[in-house]
């Protein structure tokens, strides 16, 4: 699957941080519950931070975060299944046919419910690298990733956060993946 445009950020103190992501897979797969609203990938790829450039501050390091981003359109909130029982009672008025006749009815019923709400994200981190010196990588094969509740398309995507750090600053970007929608 293609990548995304990087994420970059030329800090105020003179650095210029990247994130970037490649050789990503998001494969829907049959989730084990089999339930219809639960949704499960297998999830991918490598991402890469760097800073580079002459800034005037001290590096110090930094964090590299690497996961996934589920979206639901729909969420079921909860269900409600209502049994119920009728008998009814008759008697035939007399001077309508024949008199005296007596009848009953009876029924079953069962009703169900189900409240949906709006659609929510759900981040999953996968993986945190602290690191030293001016770069870090993550790599991620085949992580199952579920969720579910939800009713409605799916979607997901990949992210990237690198955090580069001085002595009295954090130059915080963000890489985010093509969204594919399930």
């Amino acid at each position: 699957m293609p990548s995304a445009p990087p994420g970059v950020l030329d800090t105020p103190d003179g650095w210029h941080v990247t994130v970037v992501g490649s050789n990503e897979t998001l494969l829907p797969v049959a989730p084990l519950t089999t339930a219809v609203s639960s949704r499960e990938y297998l999830v991918g790829g490598t991402f890469t931070g760097n800073v580079t450039g002459s800034g005037k501050t001290k590096l110090t390091g930094g964090t590299l975060e690497a996961g996934a981003q589920i979206g639901c359109g729909i969420i079921t909130d909860e269900t409600e299944i209502n049994p119920g029982v009728s008998f009814t009672p008759g008697i035939k008025i007399p001077f309508t046919g024949s008199a005296n006749e007596v009848n009953a009815g009876f029924g079953v019923s069962l009703q169900g419910k189900v409240y949906l709400k709006p659609g929510t994200v759900t981040i999953v981190p996968i993986d945190k690298k602290s690191f030293k010196g001016k770069g870090t990588r993550v790599t991620i094969t085949g992580v199952r990733i579920k969720f579910d509740q939800c009713a409605g398309q799916s979607f997901i995507r990949t992210y990237s956060t690198l955090t580069s750090s001085t002595d009295n600053t954090d130059d915080v970007v963000t890489y985010l993946g093509v969204t594919k929608a399930v």
